[in-house]
Formats: structure tokens, sequence, C-alpha cells
């Protein structure tokens, strides 16, 4: 009997140097600095070395590798997370195992793309627009995770104002067709090359005649504090001590002020009745992490949930069912107690208080479009970001920010937030930080716009790039096949 290949074949000593260096360069453009729409470049690099390898087991392999190194770059600050987390100088090696899973990911979607194709450029269009799709997917399931997306790169340029047509995934498609018709040029292909130019061309038009749009003004007082996040999960922390710290940081507010407190700050639902002023607030209400609106004297009628728990934070997939023996064992290793999953919120409704709807999202939630568009779509007239940022480190702080940023763009919306540690700030509608709060106890003086209108993404949503991801794959069917014309 003849024994079963592997879906994706490692690549040989040889190359290994060579797509490590592609995901190096990767990763490294992908971090949220000034040179990140500089991705294109080191993505068509990496597009072609994946693209000429002798099968599709090679292609997928080097697709696991590549992305393996480029998620170890972006997502390098989870090792120093994972180490505080488990108490073990050597923690940080727990987390290879996500890069690998992420690899895996892009390894199938290059072996499923490229096994039927023979050309390598017809690979390379098949391989852009599986990436693309495969970070449409990833806000999806049980193990959702769409960080480090290709489209947060344009945002240091005016082309990211595009993202109230197609949205981030919309970006990320424009950076791929890029990388793609980048290829194309060096063997002589210029029609997609011309293409891409027009399009960056026209976003670039498009984005820098944006302007803000009118409207009447909301005024708020963000809160940041510095409690230490695994304390206060732990309970280490009183919280009686945290509710007196973040009221005496409330004190400097002005009257018109909504006061906006963080993911989690009130952690007795009993104290929502002790706070300083009508507001919005991040409480724990167990087993729920919720956001609340309080006039005053009641709460509002509606009460927000978070949507999505942070993957292998707050919840460990398929925990309650199969793997729950696993994860058990990982645990008791680990000195972890075993803990239930937080239920996952339904309602994408804002919170009204004093006749403003407020889009109220919780931390992670933030780097899903659909969330905030659901909100917007529901009347939200501005969005607030409550979050506990203390579980970021180094990067990852910058990146959840930048995320956010491009909600705002997508639905033409001011964002503000109120933070544990991290970045309080505000954005306006164009996406640009207005005030923002990054080290330090203290509180931020919001003024921001109360904005009604629909975007074209709004209406939408992802299917225009969905649509134009297909026209890729298309593309590629039909290179392989004038490829083959030409060989007969």
């Amino acid at each position: 009997m003849r024994r079963r290949q592997l879906l994706f074949q490692m690549p040989p000593p040889s190359s290994v140097l060579l797509t490590t260096l592609c995901g190096l360069l990767l990763g490294l453009c992908g971090l949220p600095l000034g040179w990140s729409a500089a991705t294109p470049v080191p993505l068509a690099l990496a597009l072609w070395v994946m693209a000429t390898g002798s099968s599709a087991r090679n292609v997928a392999g080097r697709a696991f590798w590549i992305v393996f190194v480029y998620f170890a770059v972006q997502l390098w600050w989870l090792t120093r997370f994972m180490a505080d987390l488990s108490g073990l100088p050597w923690g940080g090696v727990l987390v290879l195992p996500l890069f690998a899973i992420e690899g895996v990911f892009w390894a199938c979607m290059a072996w499923l793309a490229t096994r039927p194709l023979r050309d390598p450029l017809a690979r390379v269009w098949a391989l852009a627009g599986g990436w693309v799709l495969l970070e449409w997917l990833r806000t999806l399931g049980p193990l959702a995770f769409p960080w480090s997306d290709l489209g947060y790169t344009l945002l240091p340029t005016p082309v990211a104002q595009t993202a109230d047509l197609w949205g981030a995934l919309g970006l990320s498609l424009l950076v791929a067709f890029t990388a793609a018709s980048l290829v194309g040029l060096a063997r002589r292909r210029f029609l997609p090359a011309l293409l891409a130019a027009l399009l960056w061309a026209g976003g670039w038009a498009y984005g820098s005649t944006r302007t803000n749009a009118p409207g009447p003004e909301g005024r708020a007082l963000l809160i940041r504090s510095e409690f230490d996040s695994f304390g206060r999960a732990t309970g280490a922390l009183d919280s009686e001590g945290q509710f007196q710290k973040l009221s005496q940081l409330s004190r400097s507010r002005q009257p018109g002020e909504t006061l906006v407190w963080s993911e989690t700050a009130v952690q007795n639902q009993n104290d929502i009745g002790r706070v300083p002023a009508a507001g919005i607030y991040g409480m724990y209400m167990y087993p729920d992490n919720s956001a609340v609106s309080w006039d005053g004297s009641r709460l509002g009628s509606v009460t927000y949930n978070k949507l999505k728990p942070v993957p292998m934070g707050e919840y460990f997939p398929f925990q309650e069912g199969l793997l729950r023996p696993v994860w058990t064992l990982i645990f008791h290793t680990l000195g972890i107690p075993n803990f239930d999953p937080p239920p996952i919120g339904q309602s994408t409704l804002p919170l009204s208080l004093n006749g403003v709807l407020y889009g109220t999202y919780i931390c992670y939630d933030s780097i899903f479009s659909w969330v905030a568009r659901q909100q917007a779509l529901n009347g939200a007239q501005v969005l607030v970001n409550i979050s506990n940022d203390g579980w970021y480190k180094g990067w990852g702080v910058t990146q959840h920010f930048q995320m956010g940023r491009v909600r705002a763009i997508e639905t033409r919306r001011w964002v503000i937030r109120s933070v544990n540690e991290g970045v309080a700030a505000v954005v306006d509608d164009l996406g640009r930080p207005v005030a923002t709060l990054t080290t330090g106890e203290g509180a931020l003086h919001a003024r921001y716009r109360l904005l009604n209108s629909q975007t074209v993404y709004m209406r939408v949503g992802d299917v225009p790039a969905l649509l134009l991801t297909l026209g890729l794959l298309l593309l590629a069917a039909r290179i392989e096949r004038r490829t083959g014309r030409r060989v007969l």
C-alpha cells in the first residue's frame, strides 16, 4: 500500500533562506509604521516564490513557512504575553502553535489554489485571490482572527479612505492585486500594472478630497487607567480600589460631557448606582462582558455583550466539546485554572443615552468590520470602543488602535476610545486621531461630531471585494488556459 502523501511539502534547505526572507520582509512592512504601504513589493516576491514551487505540495510548503515567519514578526509581542500568562520564563514558545496554525491555513489555501495550475503567473494570480478570500474567511467561525490583514498597511496613505466604498477587505484586495501585477510587470505583462496604477491614482485622488462631515457636536470624558490586567483577571486587585481610582479620574468631567469607562471597569453590578455621572460603562455582569448606558437613575433598555471573545485568551476553541480533555490537561500542566468561556453576545443595537445613539463595542470586537458596520446601520451616531488593552504588548497596542481607525473610515463615524492601558483617543470620520492619551492615568476631553449618513460599504458590505476577488481567480484560470493552448 502506498504511503499517503502530506498535504504540503516543506521547502528544501536551499529555499528555506529565501522563504524566510520573504516572510521577514512582509512582516516588517506590515508593522504599523510609515513604510507599511510598501507591502505590495515584498508580497510580490512572496507570491512569486510560492508560485514557482515544483508542485502544489511544494507551493503549500513554501506558503506555510512564509506565513509562519510573517506572523512571528507581526505577533512577536504575544510571546511576552504568554510568558506573563503562564508565569514561565519560556512561556513564549507556547505561541508558536498559533503561528503554525496560521501557516497551515495558508498552506491549505495555496494547495487548493494551485493544484490545477501549472503556469507560474496563473499561480500568482490564484494565490493573490486566495489570500484575500482567506482574510475574509478568517472573520468567521470559532477560530476567527483577522489580525494583520493586508488592508491595514494602506492606512498611512489617502488610498485608505476608499474603505468607505469596499471596506478593509477591499484594501487588502488592492494590495494583493498590486503585488500580482508587479510580478506580471516583471514578466512583461503591462495591462494589470496599468490598471493597478489607475486604481492607486484614483484612490489617492478620492482620499485626498475627503473632508469631515458636518454634524452636531458631542462631548465626552474618556478615562485611561493603568490597572494590571492579570491582577484584575485573578482578583488580586481590589475592585473597590479600582472603582475609587476611576471615580477620582472622572472628577475633571465638565458639564455636558458623557462619561465613558473602559471594559469591565464596573466589576460589581451594584456599583452602577455609585458612578459619578451619566455615561457609557464597561461592566462585568457574570458571566457576561458587557457595556451599558446609565442616565443617572437607571440602566438603558439595551445591554451590549461582547460579540467576539478572544480565541486562546477568553475562550478556547471546542473547549466544551471534543477538545475539553486536551484543554483540561494543558491548563493543569501550566497551573492555569479551568474557566467557562463567556457567552457570546447577539445584539448590535447601539446604546441610547440622552437622545444620542452610541455604537458601543468591546475590545477585540473592534477588529471585525461587521460589528461597527451593523452598529452604524442600526443608527449609531458615534462609535465607542471600550477596551482593556493591558493584554496587548509592544506593537500589539498600536496594531489594535490602527485597525480601530479603519472602522471610522468604513462607517464615516467618529470613534472614541476609553481604555485600561492602550490608547485612549478621539478619531475623526476620516480615521485620523484628533486627540490621544497613550501613557499614564488620566482623562481626555473628547469633542466629536454626531453623524447619520450611510456609506457604500455600510450598504453592501464585503460583496464588491469578494466579487473582484473571484475575478482574480478567473484571471488565473484564463492565463492557465492560454498557456495550455500555446503549449499545444
